[in-house]
This record gives structure tokens, sequence and C-alpha cells, in this order.
């Protein structure tokens, strides 16, 4: 799902909803990961971001910022908690294409829009949702004699006795005069903008003339089994500037810090903490945007839509979409504070080569060898002509040169391609690579001459290594070694792989730091794809390689027989003498 980005107007928005109460709001969230933005009436009109998640509704008060009008900025920014953005539209395509969590407190994930149906409902909130400071539609009637002061408590903030269900609170300054009113509205009004004014001591994002209270740090989502009530809005922590200490002069909007490139402050606690054997860093279950929820093994036409979406992208967009994905399922970026309490160490890095690490290994092996048979079906499924299969080996050497040392520097994306590449099933097809050769002759002198020796370089724990070419190494020899799998070779050069090897694992975990810090420079000014991304995890690949019950399968059983179905395409395509 992608969030329009041409257009900016709320009203033109499917997923905002104008005023609508919780209830009714709650009616048409169904699923995990529904969301609609509304208006909320109890709220004073401001916009509120509502989802379900984990069968509970929930609901996000978005915070608007409004700064000083000067040229080239924006006059009103909104947040959640920590990032800001110019727009709310631009709110919702950051934290819906990237499957960010909307708050730390519950990590509610908003990926499916609920649109609205019918027209939309406009009223004042609305328009001061789209940062126009002028009201250019219809005022309501207003029934005050020539004797009643049209004075600022008048003006939009109706009393108790005067108020009336489904009305909103109306700024003063979108109030026009009219012949019949008297002029104290317009010099009230002045008066009371120049006071404001006045006492914002330059500070040019604060939003009242006092700032606003502290919220505390504990969650305070009700839940209906810890109180008997239904949900509340939820807890978000905004970062509001102070009213002093704030240097006078314009604000400049500083690139917001994308997820990855974010990591949570620990906590001072000196108490120990034993560490658990059940890490995971696995993605959340978050419902697909490609699959259904049970979707067969190798259905045609996910496997035509995802052809099509890596046709669209050129390879070394592709490879840093596999940088951002590996690096999360290692545990190199994107790691909790919950998660580093959980597992002793700072990075997953440091995790795989210690004894509680196993289902990190165990995790690490499932994705390469999901991804080396994905690849390699990219390949024995073309069922065309002979160009096409050799058009297919080629986007994978051009995505193996990608993911090599000194360009992504993904290291075991690297491996899973060589991987596909060499496979049995995929080598042996003879007229596809003698047509490689003739077609796309560089394509297969890199894969003979470069990376054939760079694989085996690694694998014997000789290759590159060096935080700065590589972004995340190569840690499948160490995984396979801690899982109790036999060293290659004769004793005597196992004895040298094994020293090689753990030596190495040494030198990973001790760099760990400075591999995050490389990672999050590739990725700079990454904008991920969430077809793409989803399609480059593991949970992704199992269900479409085995189906969504087959992926629960014991992990021999699924090897085995995905081997038997590539074998039978392989000779199917070119049978043997």
């Amino acid at each position: 799902m992608q969030v329009p980005q041409e257009e900016e107007d709320l009203a033109s928005q499917p997923w905002y909803h104008g005023p609508l109460s919780r209830q009714k709001a709650e009616a048409l969230l169904q699923q995990d990961g529904d969301f609609l933005v509304r208006t909320s009436v109890s709220r004073g009109g401001h916009p509120v971001l509502s989802c379900r998640w984990r069968g509970e509704a929930l609901h996000f008060e978005v915070f608007r910022v409004v700064l000083r009008p000067r040229p080239g900025r924006p006059p009103v920014l909104f947040q959640l908690e920590d990032e800001r953005f110019p727009s709310l539209p631009a709110l919702l395509r950051s934290y819906v294409t990237g499957q960010r969590p909307l708050s730390r407190a519950t990590g509610a994930v908003a990926s499916r829009p609920v649109s609205r149906q019918g027209p939309l409902q406009r009223s004042f909130s609305e328009d001061t949702l789209t940062d126009d400071a002028a009201w250019t539609g219809p005022l309501r009637a207003r029934k005050w004699s020539g004797s009643q002061p049209a004075g600022l408590q008048h003006a939009g903030c109706p009393t108790e006795d005067r108020a009336r269900p489904g009305l909103l609170p109306m700024p003063p300054v979108m109030l026009g005069r009219t012949g019949s009113d008297p002029l104290l509205l317009k010099t009230q009004a002045q008066a009371a903008r120049r006071a404001v004014a006045d006492s914002l001591w330059a500070s040019d994002g604060q939003l009242h003339s006092k700032a606003p209270s502290k919220p505390p740090r504990t969650p305070s989502l009700t839940l209906p089994e810890a109180s008997g009530r239904s949900p509340t809005y939820c807890e978000l922590v905004p970062c509001v500037p102070g009213a002093q200490g704030t240097p006078p002069g314009p604000i400049r909007l500083e690139p917001e810090a994308p997820w990855w490139a974010t990591q949570e402050e620990d906590v001072e606690d000196r108490t120990f903490q034993r560490p658990q054997a059940d890490v995971s860093f696995c993605s959340p279950d978050i419902p697909s945007l490609l699959l259904g929820p049970k979707n067969k093994p190798l259905e045609p036409g996910v496997l035509h839509a995802l052809r099509g979406l890596f046709l669209e992208h050129h390879p070394k967009g592709t490879a840093l979409h596999l940088l951002l994905v590996d690096c999360q399922a290692t545990g190199l970026l994107g790691v909790t504070r919950a998660q580093r309490g959980a597992m002793g160490v700072d990075s997953g890095l440091e995790l795989l080569t210690l004894a509680h690490g196993h289902r990190l290994r165990l995790e690490l092996l499932e994705r390469h060898e999901a991804l080396a048979l994905a690849g390699a079906l990219a390949v024995l499924g073309c069922t065309g002509s002979l160009e096409e299969r050799a058009a297919a080996l080629k986007g994978l050497v051009e995505l193996a040169l990608a993911l090599r040392p000194g360009a992504a520097g993904d290291l075991p994306g690297l491996a899973a391609v060589m991987g596909a590449l060499l496979m049995p099933q995929v080598s042996r097809l003879e007229h596809t690579w003698r047509q490689l050769r003739r077609s796309h002759t560089e394509a297969a002198l890199a894969f003979e001459q470069e990376l054939k020796p760079l694989m085996r370089a690694l694998d014997e724990s000789v290759g590159p290594c060096e935080p700065g070419e590589v972004a995340l190494p190569h840690v499948a020899p160490t995984v396979r070694l801690l899982e109790g799998e036999e060293p290659p070779g004769p004793p005597a050069e196992s004895c040298e792989w094994l020293l090689r090897t753990l030596s190495g694992a040494r030198r990973i975990a001790r760099d760990a730091p400075k591999f995050r810090e490389v990672a999050t420079q590739r990725l700079q000014g990454l904008q991920p794809n969430p077809e793409l991304r989803e399609a480059l995890t593991t949970s992704f690949m199992q269900r479409l390689l085995w189906g969504s019950r087959g992926a629960g399968a014991p992990r021999a059983e699924r090897l085995e027989k995905f081997q038997r179905v590539l074998s039978t395409l392989s000779y199917h395509l070119e049978p043997g003498d």
C-alpha cells in the first residue's frame, strides 16, 4: 500500500474520514493493521490516527506544532512522537510505507487504510489541518443582537448554555466581520494575537505561551482485560521545544533520520538480567501486501507479480533493500532496548557467537537457504525461451555484483545469490549458460573471474571482512560451525579453517558497532518500497515456497521436498543425455 504523494489535500485522501466518533471508528477497523484518520470532537478537533493492533482498537492523537510564518518552510508541523512532518499525508507515508511502529509503548503498525464511504463532511477543524489560515467557506449563521459584544469569549468559544452537539470550536481569526458586528471583534482579536506573539520568547515551534507539562513516561494505554473499560487514547511522547533556551532565528528543518539509523538509549540499571535463549529478530506478524492469509505454494499470480516487481527496480536498489532486510534479520539495525536487554549484548553479530544465540543461528540458516532456493526458482521457473532464462541468470549476476564488497557490502545476501547460481539444478543448464556467454558476455566473465573466486575465499574465511568495504560480514561459516556441521576438506585443512573461522567470528563481534555505522551510511537516502522489502523477508519466502501450511513443517523435510521440485524443473527445461 502506498499513500498518495502528489495530493496533499486531506479531502482527497481516502483514509481521512473527517469528524468521526471513537465508537464509529472502532467499528470500521476490522483487522490488525487497519487504520484511518479522523477529527475528534472530544479532543478539540485535533486529528486522531485510529488503528487496530493485536485485536485492540488504538487511538493516537497527532500533535500540531505551529511555526511563525516564514518563506520557505511550512507553517505547521505534524508529529506522533519524535519525528515531525510538513503535512499529515507525509506523516502517514513515512509510517505506513516504512512499516514503523506508531508508538514505542504499543508497537502498533498501520498497514491497511480504511477508505471512507460517501462524501466527506467538512468542518472548521478540517481546514486547520490543511494548513490554511484563511477561511473561505460560508460562515455559520450567528444569532447575536446588536447589543451583544462579539468578544473573543463569543467567537469560537461557546459557553455551556450555547454549546450544541457536533459543533467544533472556531478559531477567532477565521471569523470575518459583517456590517452588523461591532469593531470589538477585530480589535480584541488583534490584541490577543499580539499578546500571544509577545509571550512566545522568540521560539518558533512553541504552541502556547506556557510550555506544556511533560507527559508521563509510563504508557497510558488502557486495556480491557486490565481495567474493564474500552481502549482509550494511547501514550505518545512528543518532543516539544521548551519556552526558554531556544535561540532566536529561523528553524532549519533537518531531514528526519530513518528508523534503522536510530537506536534507543539504554536506561541506567545496574541490576543483572539473565540473557534469554529465544531472542528473535524476525519481522512481526504484519498482514502481507502480496500474499493472502492462506496461500498455496508457488501461486502463479504471486510469482508473476514478483517478477514484475524485481524488473521495476535496478539491481543496486534491490541490493540496498536486501541489505536493509539482512541487517534487520541479523540484529545489526533496528534492535530495541528490550532485545538488547534480553540477549545481554548490543548486536546480533555478538549474539550469534554465544551459546544462547542458537535461535538466531537457525533463523540465519533458514534465511540463507530460502533466499538461495528463491533465486534458483527465478531461473528454473522461466518456462519460456532460452534467452529468457539467460536474462534471469544475468539479473542474478548483476544483483551479486551490486552486493559485493565495495558496493552494498551485503555478504550474506551475496552468499545466498551465489548459492542459487551454483546450485546443481542451475549449474547443469549448459544451454542456458552458453546463451549467457553469447548474449551477456560481461556478466558471464564477471561471474567466472570475480564472483566465484570471491565466494570461494569467503567460504574459506580468507575473504574481505573489514568494516568499510563490507557493511554486513559473511557469518554463514561461523553459524554452521557453531551449529555442529563438520568442517570441509581433509583434517589438516579443516583444522586451519576452524581456527580462521573462530578468529573471524571474534573480529566480527568486536567490530559490530563499526559494521552498524557502515550499514547506516550505505542505506542513507533509501526510500524502501514496502512490497519489495516484504518480498525479501524470510517469512514471505517461506510462505511463497511452501505455502502458509507447509512453512511450519520441519526444516529438513521442507528442504528435501523443494530440492525435488527444483530437480524436476531443471530436467524439464534441459533433459539429460
